[in-house]
């Protein structure tokens, strides 16, 4: 097959940004986008979420926030994906624009304020086209005006938990009122143990927790945060959610519009905090490894420094779906070179 990508990309990028994301989910959803053929390479089998993933790489949330293409996702070649961010009310977001190409960097900035139908349409939605043996997991947040946002994730997890194969509370999104208030140990911990009296109480079976962590915490709030998710069993870490920085590197005219920035100028930063943290965890926790991801060297970077599986995002806007067959032909053979029979046996190697 070819990577028709390449054809498409001046016609996508001549958008709007915001028009041509809702073009690509609408082309996924129908099955138009065509299937990037992955071949097997049984070096790459991960084990996540209970089960075992032919490979480490998956979609992260903000791709899909609605559930309105996730049952296509296999055709992009990932093993598993995230719908969301969702939240208990509707929400319209920030106003437009909040989605900007950082083309020259290969960037993105966003600050698009968690826009999504709601728990009720997303949740019908995922239920209905959830296929069996599908790995999709569910971005947890609440709305911006809530009174009581931990609450809000209580509610959406008695509505995700009987179809999602894990749960990803996103405590770390800097572009809403309340997205960064969990990473106080004291709200942390009440939210925490608001979850656990749910699923204890409830009969709901629980699936694996995940929290997202920002790259921009600070060392003391780091080991303050880690030591409460700790306390209360959570079972895998995302690092990390999009940064407010902006590195010194950035050539794009959009730099300094307001909003997360992803991509590879994330890189750095993600990778370091993915580093502390497996060092801080002794390697007690499955971290997934996100945020500039544009080839397999970027891919092994992240598994070195403690990843155990991967997701991406921004690389599929520049590169389109045949990223992921490349980055993982690549990892593999980055793998074998150096040696190893199973990517498990290179993951923290240099944390």
């Amino acid at each position: 097959m070819i990577d028709l990508f390449p054809l498409a990309r001046p016609f996508l990028h001549r958008m709007d940004p915001e028009e041509a994301h809702g073009l690509t989910l609408k082309l996924l959803a129908a099955g138009i986008v065509p299937q990037v053929p992955i071949p097997p390479l049984p070096r790459l089998v991960t084990h996540m979420f209970g089960r075992d993933l032919p490979h480490p790489l998956g979609l992260s949330a903000g791709f899909d926030k609605n559930a309105r293409a996730f049952h296509q996702f296999p055709r992009l070649g990932v093993s598993f994906g995230e719908i969301g961010g969702v939240t208990p009310l509707p929400q319209i977001g920030n106003p437009r624009p909040r989605l900007f190409r950082l083309s020259e960097d290969q960037a993105i900035i966003n600050r698009m304020g968690f826009n999504n139908e709601g728990m009720a349409a997303v949740a019908a939605r995922f239920a209905a086209r959830k296929a069996p043996g599908q790995i999709v997991g569910v971005n947890l947040a609440s709305n911006a005006d809530s009174a009581d946002p931990a609450n809000d994730f209580v509610l959406l997890a008695r509505a995700f938990a009987p179809q999602a194969d894990f749960l990803t509370l996103d405590i770390s999104c800097p572009n809403t009122a309340n997205g960064k208030m969990f990473l106080s140990p004291g709200p942390l911990r009440d939210l925490l143990e608001r979850l656990a009296a749910l699923f204890d109480t409830s009969g709901l079976k629980r699936p694996p927790l995940v929290a997202k962590i920002a790259p921009d915490i600070d060392e003391a709030g780091l080991d303050a945060v880690l030591e409460v998710l700790l306390e209360k069993g959570i079972d895998a870490l995302t690092l990390s959610n999009t940064t407010l920085a902006r590195p010194d590197t950035l050539r794009s005219s959009e730099k300094n519009e307001r909003g997360g920035l992803s991509g590879p100028p994330l890189f750095a930063a993600s990778t370091d905090i993915l580093r502390k943290v497996f060092c801080r965890t002794r390697g007690s926790l499955p971290l997934i490894g996100v945020g500039g991801i544009n080839s397999g060297a970027d891919a092994y970077a992240k598994v070195k420094a403690g990843a155990s599986a991967l997701q991406l995002y921004t690389a599929l806007v520049y590169q389109g779906p045949w990223a992921v067959r490349r980055i993982l032909v690549e990892l593999d053979r980055l793998l074998a070179h150096d040696g190893h029979a199973r990517l498990s046996e290179a993951v923290g190697i240099e944390a």
